[in-house]
């Protein structure tokens, strides 16, 4: 092991990567950051509160400056952010040259953001044309160039890891090959290279995967890579540990006596537990890696922010998705019980479809479900103890094109009036700081203009809440394909 440390500097490897997860993430903030100013400068044109547009705008200027700081650290680097300032040939086109000119879209941007929160109160209205150049440039030419880049730099920094950890497992081959010519250490070199291998495989196949995910607010990329480098470590750190206290046996065999010093300091750190407990402690880590590397794979699956077609999912598998990722909101607390999940599956076809899309649907829905349980609990403190918190997923097949989902709670339901606004825009009933008013809003977009389906809402106050969501199991393209294939076959 000291004459692999001899050929691989283990410093370069830690400064490599962090240098490449800063990159990513950070453009990838560039992406969330736009989308931000983009929604707060709705809210501001849409505020009538005096105060409420003076907080608006200092979030907006918060939220530019990081913009202008992140991009001004991704071109000419920043160490503050580990951001080297050196940009591929690649990148550098995609910055300055066309078709992208990515550097010029985001200065432009940052102007008339900058713009817009000049303005005074009277101009601050919908047809402002600061607002509708943010507005259309944050979701269309700029949000593609920045995914360009994201992508971009992602391929870029799995190349380099990549080309590090072949070199990595190279290091790896020569040095065991080297030490299986010892005869009195032959078997234990030949087991630890199976050893190593394993572990090469493992971390070589994490650090693939650590690329694969693209959160829409980038959270993977906060998540995977550190995760990554804990996850790849621990088999190491495990070998490691196997030699040294190998090490320790062969002291304790050949010296069985040391000196007065060594063995009080032996019974002070109580060496024999330490030898014992050091392997369950590796082996418990190695659990937990485990545990938090399967929920950004979660993540990952749920988002599926490269779905730019429709393609064929299993509905139950997006939900069950998003009930992993909200797993930590239906355990129990001091003011409820843990929500209940009760599932009613039926078998239903494969459905084509935008999974994404969908998938933040069920979001909305079950976070809306489970705020209401909350509220619900809250409200009624008295009784609440004999109140079992329940959200009820149904599916079945209708009509029979068409795939049906109930999602329904037993909390406070919604009164009439409050019903038929749920799926206006900006409408919200939450206080301010936890509902922006657009989740139920897009969610109905999502399913009535791009999957052709429909929502609505089913409640009585105090009988809890129930969305039906209907989805065609083909999408309008396939359904015409059939028919014109069908009458072709009757003619």
């Amino acid at each position: 092991m000291l004459e692999f440390t001899k050929y691989f500097n283990l410093d370069d490897i830690w400064a490599v990567r962090k240098i490449s997860a800063a990159v990513v993430n950070i453009s990838g903030r560039q992406r969330m950051l736009s989308q931000r100013t983009a929604f707060l400068s709705l809210q501001l044109v849409c505020s009538q509160v005096a105060t409420e547009r003076v907080n608006l705008r200092a979030h907006l200027l918060d939220a530019i400056n990081l913009m202008e700081k992140s991009h001004s650290g991704l071109i000419n680097g920043d160490r503050s952010m580990n951001l080297p300032g050196q940009t591929s040939k690649e990148v550098t086109a995609m910055y300055f040259q066309s078709p992208l000119n990515l550097d010029k879209q985001v200065r432009d941007y940052i102007a008339e953001v900058r713009a817009l929160v000049q303005s005074p109160d009277a101009e601050l209205e919908q047809n402002n044309p600061h607002l509708n150049y943010i507005t259309t440039t944050a979701y269309s030419q700029l949000l593609e160039a920045l995914d360009a880049v994201v992508t971009q730099y992602q391929q870029e920094s799995e190349a380099e890891l990549l080309e590090m950890d072949l070199k990595h497992l190279k290091l790896y081959q020569e040095t065991c090959a080297a030490a299986t010519q010892a005869e009195d250490q032959a078997a234990e070199l030949e087991k630890a290279l199976i050893e190593l291998k394993q572990a090469q495989a493992k971390l070589l196949h994490s650090e693939k995967m650590s690329s694969l995910g693209q959160l829409v607010a980038s959270v993977a990329h906060e998540i995977n890579n550190p995760v990554s480098f804990i996850y790849g470590n621990l088999s190491h750190a495990e070998v490691y540990t196997q030699d040294l206290l190998h090490l320790l046996n062969l002291y304790h065999e050949y010296y069985p006596k040391p000196i007065s010093e060594i063995q009080d300091h032996i019974q002070n750190i109580d060496l024999d537990f330490l030898i014992e407990d050091l392997p369950k402690v590796l082996c418990s880590m190695q659990i937990g890696a485990d545990r938090i590397r399967q929920i950004v794979m979660s993540l990952r699956n749920f988002s599926r922010t490269d779905d730019t077609e429709m393609k064929q999912v299993d509905l139950h598998e997006g939900i069950d998705t998003t009930l992993l990722i909200l797993q930590n909101r239906l355990r129990a607390h001091p003011k409820r019980p843990t929500i209940e999940i009760v599932k009613d599956y039926a078998d239903l076809p494969m459905v084509t479809c935008y999974a994404g899309q969908l998938n933040q649907v069920f979001m909305n829905i079950l976070s809306n479900a489970i705020d209401a349980l909350e509220e619900g609990m809250g409200n009624r403190e008295e009784i609440a103890g004999e109140i079992l918190p329940t959200i009820r997923i149904r599916t079945e097949v209708t009509h029979p094109d068409y795939v049906t989902v109930r999602i329904s709670d037993n909390g406070p339901g919604i009164p009439l009036e409050v019903k038929s606004r749920v799926f206006d825009q900006f409408f919200t009933t939450k206080q301010v700081g936890k509902g922006t008013g657009l989740g139920l809003s897009i969610s109905r977009k999502i399913l009535v203009e791009n999957h052709q389906g429909s929502i609505r809402c089913e409640s009585q106050p105090g009988e809890g809440t129930e969305f039906w969501i209907e989805i065609p199991v083909q999408s309008t393209q396939e359904q015409s394909a059939v028919k014109q294939k069908s009458k072709a076959l009757n003619s």
